[in-house]
């Protein structure tokens, strides 16, 4: 059965909810207080208000894992989903005042799991008469006031993303998502928000949405030509000041950008992937910003402003819904204005929380379509095959993924120009608890392995190239001593690598001595048993992520491109099993690498 037919299971109604937009709207108790103090007469009117955010949804309506078919769970026993923070945005709704909070995210919403993925592939919301978008309805029925554009939100192609827009009931931000002809934003690049005080005098409320300009690589497939994406500092210091004249009170960013300053794609990227704390430090005005993007956990950062020495408010909640970010904001009127006296956050962790039986009745059946979809049978396997040791050992489950590519790049190049040269494979352990059953596959067992939207490419290499590139990854392991013990919770991951960024390469065979230094751990490369020849030529398959600068690996960025695909791996793997029937590790699992130490094997 194609994989896009919308007929799957027929449709359920999809009910759009929809909430109205208007900030500060809502009943409540005003926050708001008279104090002492500020010199001579009366002393100023005040008034707080509390502005919720996230980030980094990444399609996560329900607490639920649909690669393994049971509700999320992690070592921390976190939660995630809309359907959680729902609950905790209500509670604080009511706790201070609905016309006294706004809410907002920072982007990377309609992908990442099988639910998003359903309803951009499978049984597409661009459809006519297609469905309405789950983390659309979801976020309506919430009461979103603006989200800004994730690097994500470009995977399924500007039409799947404009469809999006087009259902939310809140703006889709992106100051610097610019139309590539004539330079203007894309997309909205602010919102102005009127919060109600009980003093007669509302606060108007900017938010300026900033996006991150490696989408002009990472999807360059889908951008390029149409849209470009220039640095957040250098258009915050174009926003932020027009906002301020145009009479915003406070001024947030949200910002699809960690805060490190750094970037993860070396000097692939243009500008800094990760500015949200450069936009804090360079442009005066910003009160606070909502950082997304890198996926960790800062409940409140400040960063001094270098021209103003105001201290700006940094926060960043967990991913997935994992976590709520509070901003708090307190101020007072002076001089016919509002002006911020103290801004503070925090985060709150819907784990503490059930889920919004509003949330998940709305999407029951969506829900329950996704989980018999990711649950067909496309074939059997003659044996267990599971990632937990891929890591470290050289994993049958692994070479599945580079048999699959190899064979899918073969089979293209066949007949062409380089037919003849040998076909090598790259593939990483995207996560440690994917597997493949005895018996009978399954659509999520299948895409288990393979979480991410990620094409393949084939490109050219040779086979000094290829001894770099494996150099590279290797540095993902903690120099361990000959003789030495080996915990295998603390050889792994060095210089917080994560195991999505160390490679393996099939269709060659070497050792990977741990006991030597980063750079020189690669040992009797060999292709076909004879060291292989560093002018040596190899057609390369590869993701896109990594060929378009994904984890800074050297070579493959700037190399020849021989052909690329636009179906994901995961799919491909998917019709792989099921044109096959049953898969039989015998058929084609090999060790090909191995760790070792003076050239003994670790394991």
């Amino acid at each position: 059965m194609p994989l896009n037919r919308r007929t799957f299971l027929g449709r359920s109604a999809v009910a759009g909810a929809g909430v109205a937009l208007a900030g500060g709207a809502g009943a409540g108790p005003a926050v708001a207080s008279e104090s002492k103090g500020h010199g001579h007469g009366r002393p100023p009117k005040r008034y707080s208000f509390t502005v919720m955010g996230t980030t980094d949804l990444h399609g996560n309506v329900f607490n639920w894992d649909y690669f393994t078919d049971r509700e999320f769970d992690d070592k921390a026993h976190n939660d995630v989903g809309l359907a959680k923070i729902s609950t905790l945005v209500d509670r604080i709704r009511e706790e201070r005042g609905r016309r006294n909070t706004l809410l907002i995210d920072a982007g990377d919403t309609i992908q990442g799991t099988q639910l998003s993925y359903y309803y951009a592939k499978v049984d597409p919301i661009t459809a006519k008469r297609g469905p309405v978008h789950p983390m659309a309805q979801a976020m309506n029925k919430i009461g979103y006031d603006a989200a800004a554009l994730g690097n994500h939100e470009f995977n399924y192609g500007i039409p799947v993303l404009r469809k999006f827009e087009e259902q939310c009931d809140f703006p889709l931000l992106g100051a610097n998502a610019l139309d590539a002809r004539t330079l203007r934003p894309a997309f909205a690049p602010y919102v102005i928000k009127r919060v109600r005080t009980p003093h007669g005098r509302d606060v108007r409320v900017a938010v300026l949405g900033l996006t991150n300009p490696g989408i002009a690589i990472w999807d360059k497939a889908n951008v390029g030509g149409k849209m470009v994406f220039p640095g957040l500092e250098e258009q915050a210091a174009k926003w932020v000041p027009k906002l301020r004249s145009m009479g915003a009170d406070v001024v947030i960013v949200s910002a699809h950008s960690g805060s490190s300053g750094t970037s993860s794609y070396g000097d692939q990227l243009p500008h800094v992937e990760n500015a949200a704390g450069l936009v804090a430090e360079q442009v005066p005005g910003i009160d606070a910003i909502l950082v997304g993007h890198a996926h960790s956990e800062i409940p409140e950062y400040f960063v001094t402003n270098k021209e103003t020495g105001k201290q700006v408010v940094l926060s960043e909640p967990l991913k997935w819904g994992q976590r709520l970010t509070l901003f708090d904001f307190d101020l007072a009127w002076e001089k016919g204005r509002w002006v911020v006296e103290k801004v503070g956050a925090s985060v709150l962790n819907s784990n503490t929380v059930e889920e919004d039986p509003r949330i998940t009745s709305l999407l029951g059946a969506e829900h329950r379509e996704v989980v018999a979809y990711v649950n067909q049978v496309i074939g059997t396997s003659v044996a267990a095959m599971s990632t937990a040791d891929a890591p470290w050992k050289d994993e049958p489950v692994i070479d599945l993924i580079n048999l699959v590519q190899a064979e899918t790049v073969k089979a293209a190049l066949a007949g062409g120009e380089y037919a003849a040269l040998p076909v090598l494979s790259q593939a990483a352990c995207f996560s440690r608890t994917a597997a493949i059953p005895a018996g009978e596959v399954t659509i999520r067992d299948a895409a288990g392995l393979y979480p991410f939207e990620n094409t393949l490419e084939a490109r050219l290499l040779t086979g000094a190239q290829l001894k770099d590139y494996l150099e590279y990854s290797a540095k993902y392991y903690v120099r361990t001593a000959a003789g030495a013990p080996v915990d295998t919770s603390k050889l792994t991951n060095a210089e917080n690598i994560p195991d999505y960024n160390y490679d393996v390469v099939s269709g060659v065979t070497y050792d990977i001595d741990i006991a030597k230094p980063v750079g020189s751990r690669i040992v009797g490369l060999s292709f076909e048993g004879v060291p292989v020849d560093p002018a040596a030529q190899f057609v390369f398959a590869v993701n896109n992520y990594r060929a378009s600068g994904g984890g800074n690996f050297p070579h493959v960025p700037g190399s020849k491109q021989l052909w690329a695909n636009s179906d994901e791996i995961r799919n491909t793997i998917i019709g792989w099993v099921q044109a096959k029937g049953s898969v039989d590790p015998a058929e084609f699992a090999s060790v090909d690498w191995r760790l070792t130490r003076d050239g003994v094997p670790v394991f």
